[in-house]
């Protein structure tokens, strides 16, 4: 069915979702900006609850997503995907790709985001019962993968840079770490993480593997973390340049912190 102009509201709602809580974005679509930005956390007690139910609380509390929108998407957060070529890609084994990094059941659902750009795709595991709950509220909408719009914007971002640099996106339970070179990817892993020796060991690894030298390659966080953390501190303690990601240049009413640790959303 054709929408008529008269119909559009000129607006977007980007919802990201994972166990421990959910984040929305409203979308100014005329200027492309970001104009409502919610995170919503599930603290340990409410975690033990059926996730519908969760959600259905933050419905209630959050009127704006009920609103109408011209375009819906969910973003699914979770350390369950894998990037694979698209010349080594074959969409009757979506299984077999995650298998190496993730436990795997005959009963997952599998799903893949197309990176066509960089001629690559995510391959990964939705929430299926939070796409059923939302299908109950909007009856249609897109979805992808938190780290197919991660990895896309830090290619895009890398473009003309001749050196090695790796991207830190902290969660709360896992994060992601990116190494890239002018538009190539070099790594991409998730790792889950408690403590600050968890945090630094995955990350020394990771360079250790890739020949990355802590006293030259250059590190940069984002996602849910600031310099005050134990986390930043401790990567400061062994690796010489350490920053946080620069986003001066994303023009919105949110702070550098928000748009920071929403990276991923406000970007989708």
């Amino acid at each position: 069915m054709t929408t008529s102009i008269t119909d559009k509201t000129y607006t977007k709602l980007a919802i990201q979702v994972s166990l421990n809580g959910l984040s929305f974005c409203v979308f100014d679509t005329l200027s492309g900006k970001p104009i409502i930005l919610q995170h919503i956390p599930f603290d340990s007690f409410q975690r033990s609850a059926k996730i519908e139910d969760l959600f259905a609380s933050v419905f209630r509390e959050n009127p704006e997503l009920k609103h109408r929108y011209d375009e819906i998407v969910v973003i699914h957060s979770n350390s369950l995907s894998t990037f694979v070529p698209t010349a080594l890609f074959d969409e009757e084994f979506l299984g077999s790709y995650l298998q190496y990094n993730t436990k795997v059941f005959e009963t997952d659902f599998f799903t893949f985001d197309e990176l066509d750009k960089y001629e690559m795709n995510n391959v990964y595991i939705p929430y299926v019962n939070m796409n059923n709950f939302f299908i109950d509220q909007y009856g249609s909408f897109d979805y992808k993968h938190a780290t197919s719009i991660l990895v896309e914007k830090l290619l895009d971002v890398s473009k003309n840079n001749e050196e090695r640099k790796m991207f830190v996106h902290v969660s709360e339970s896992h994060f992601e770490i990116v190494v890239l070179q002018n538009q190539k990817l070099h790594l991409f892993n998730s790792f889950e993480y408690k403590t600050t020796e968890d945090f630094i060991y995955y990350i020394l690894f990771t360079a250790e593997q890739l020949q990355l030298n802590p006293e030259h390659f250059k590190l940069e966080f984002l996602g849910a973390i600031v310099a005050s953390d134990a986390f930043y501190q401790i990567a400061y303690q062994y690796i010489r340049n350490v920053s946080l990601f620069d986003v001066s240049e994303f023009k919105n009413s949110f702070t550098e912190k928000e748009n920071r640790e929403h990276f991923i959303l406000l970007h989708s």
